[in-house]
């Protein structure tokens, strides 16, 4: 096998022509076979449980992406698999070692074409070369105008939407997941956005599905991450997912795959390798987020008329337009559909094409055990923006702890992670809070006791307390750490949502509403000072430049500071009789206020105040 040295053979009987390791090497030489010969079913049916170092691995991948130009072993051996795969569908309780095979080849495909993908040029994914040879005939099963991507793709979703989980086919479903992993990871061979140069043969070939089978894939893969279905007992010490009795490395390679791409790149952070108990479940959610949030670009051409002032004829020009195609996944899950309504409407509607039927139920109870997830909390950000039946359904739910607390939890753990997660967890705060039933039932569930918040013992608490506590922390945390202005305007505008409804507000929360005057005013004196030495200093170029730079961060903290007092004015006018301990705080801290009673864009807002609480005492 080249570079790869040899095994030694387990058995006298054995030709070295089938063992393990002459089949491997022949797969990543030089030599060419064509796709009719049987080399192929002997590299099928070969229980991979070969012990080689990582070293070898490389070296066995290294050499197959030197010789596949020219072999085109990756586009034959793809072609093998998914008739392989038309076998495990067609034959309905086929025995285990039809899938074993199945699993097999996966794996080799998977390792194989994670190599040549993480070492592609970002333009030259054309080098898997993804066809046969001109001189090869085309197999009868092949289509002329299919490509091998597109025949793959419909035989790896078909298989996963017809073929049930059982304890024989849970491991070909979780590796063909696996493998849609790595063969749709080329994005991350792109630049930062779409472009219309991009290449994505995999994810690309995946979008031109039929509409009722793009349903049944988001149907599916939803009701596998619902159902979470563990690890089947006979395959419970499989090397592939514990480190136990020396587990093979190309398993090991072919299963990792999973962590080699986690989309959207800006979100999802890194894995932290820790057990799950349902893996088949995890790269359900993985591969759905992957197929919903791809953008394919492409370029239309228009012809536009040009005029020229000093002639009477026109010219015909052609103009480029770039937009993104129509992404039925993500249609699928927008028009998702309760399985406990009728398939009408309310208005009477029907709804052209397939829809997604799933049990709203089991999957906000899915979402709730599991936001701990950065991929459950993007899964959740997604159906709550896109789908408005979803929506309904959480706002009209009455245990929105079930939600609100890991979000709030995750919200309190801001350090330990990243500025984009911390924004989705916001926004999907900011969007529960636009309805005005959820605002005010989260302030008469009443929590016993808030075991994870450490700065003070939380008892009785109600769960909307606590969400304002929340924000105001988080917006403590970006004014000294992140100091990003979006994460302060949505932080801020939940709050402002909530105001009109906030009902016996505790005094913790209402002191914390206080203090994040206190705190948004100290950085308004630091600007404003800072703006009114520059311009004392000078009038040099470099100094008016950074005088108007301080004077647009002024101008945003000063709005910062009146929506915090809109934010006050909005509980004294509407929940007045209901919340004193908002007023006792404001009373208890008047010094906070009084050097903004003049000012003119607050002036209005705390005469108001003052007006309201003298009233009182």
């Amino acid at each position: 096998m080249g570079s790869v040295p040899s095994t030694p053979l387990k058995s006298g009987n054995v030709r070295p022509q089938d063992t393990a390791e002459y089949l491997i090497g022949t797969f990543v030489g030089e030599k060419s076979f064509p796709i009719s010969s049987d080399y192929w079913q002997k590299l099928l049916e070969l229980p991979l449980n070969l012990h080689w170092p990582a070293h070898r691995v490389l070296q066995a991948c290294q050499l197959f992406a030197q010789n596949n130009q020219c072999t085109r072993h990756l586009a034959k051996f793809l072609i093998h698999l998914s008739w392989c795969l038309q076998d495990c569908i067609s034959a309905s309780g086929a025995p285990s070692d039809v899938y074993d095979k199945a699993v097999n080849a996966v794996y080799i495909t998977s390792v194989f074409l994670k190599h040549l993908i993480e070492n592609a040029q970002s333009d030259d994914i054309e080098g898997l070369y993804l066809s046969l040879d001109e001189k090869e005939p085309i197999p009868k099963d092949l289509i002329q105008d299919e490509s091998i991507e597109d025949l793959m793709m419909h035989r790896v979703l078909s298989f996963i939407t017809s073929v049930a989980v059982s304890p024989n086919t849970y491991l070909l479903h979780l590796e063909l997941l696996n493998f849609m992993l790595i063969a749709m990871s080329t994005q991350l061979l792109c630049g930062p956005s779409p472009g219309p140069k991009d290449v994505n043969p995999f994810i690309d070939a995946a979008m031109v599905q039929d509409s009722s089978l793009v349903s049944l894939v988001v149907r599916k893969l939803l009701l596998n991450y619902i159902s979470q279905p563990g690890m089947p007992f006979k395959s419970a010490s499989y090397s592939i997912f514990y480190e136990g009795s020396q587990p093979s490395v190309l398993q090991r390679v072919g299963s990792a795959a999973a962590n080699f791409v986690l989309l959207p790149l800006s979100y999802l952070g890194n894995s932290k390798g820790e057990y799950s108990k349902s893996p088949l479940a995890d790269c359900s959610l993985l591969v759905l987020l992957v197929l919903i949030h791809y953008h394919k670009c492409v370029v239309s051409n228009e012809s536009k008329m040009d005029k020229s002032a000093d002639s009477a004829t026109s010219d015909s020009l052609l103009k480029e337009n770039t937009y993104f195609s129509d992404n039925y996944y993500c249609k699928a899950l927008e028009n998702a559909k309760d399985v406990e309504f009728d398939r009408i409407d309310v208005e009477g509607n029907a709804h052209s094409g397939p829809v997604v039927r799933l049990p709203f139920a089991s999957l906000f109870d899915a979402l709730g055990m599991c936001l701990a997830d950065e991929a459950a909390v993007l899964l959740l950000y997604s159906l709550l923006q896109g789908n408005s039946d979803f929506l309904e359904y959480v706002l009209v739910r009455t245990d929105s702890d079930t939600l609100l607390m890991p979000l709030l939890e995750a919200l309190y753990n801001a350090p330990w992670r990243t500025p984009n997660q911390i924004y989705m967890l916001l926004i999907i705060l900011l969007i529960l809070s636009q309805d005005s039933s959820f605002n005010a039932s989260i302030h008469k569930l009443i929590l016993p006791s808030v075991p994870w918040y450490k700065e003070r013992l939380l008892q009785q608490t109600s769960l909307g307390s606590l969400m304002v506590i929340i924000l105001i922390r988080t917006v403590q945390y970006n004014l000294s750490k992140l100091r990003d202005v979006y994460l302060h305007t949505t932080c801020l505008a939940t709050l402002a949502n909530m105001a009109p409804h906030v009902h016996r507000l505790s005094s913790y929360a209402s002191q914390r509403l206080v203090s994040l005057f206190f705190m948004l005013s100290r950085k308004y004196n630091k600007l404003a000072e800072l703006r009114d030495n520059k311009v004392i200093l000078g009038k040099g170029n470099s100094i008016n430049s950074l005088s108007e730079d301080v004077s647009a961060e002024l101008h945003i903290y000063t709005d910062f500071l009146r929506l915090v007092l809109e934010i006050l004015n909005a509980i004294l006018t509407y929940a007045l009789p209901r919340n004193p301990e908002v007023v006792y705080a404001i009373m208890h801290r008047q010094e906070v206020f009084q050097p903004f009673k003049n000012h003119p864009r607050f002036n209005e807002l705390l005469e108001n105040i003052y007006t309201v609480c003298s009233r009182i005492f």
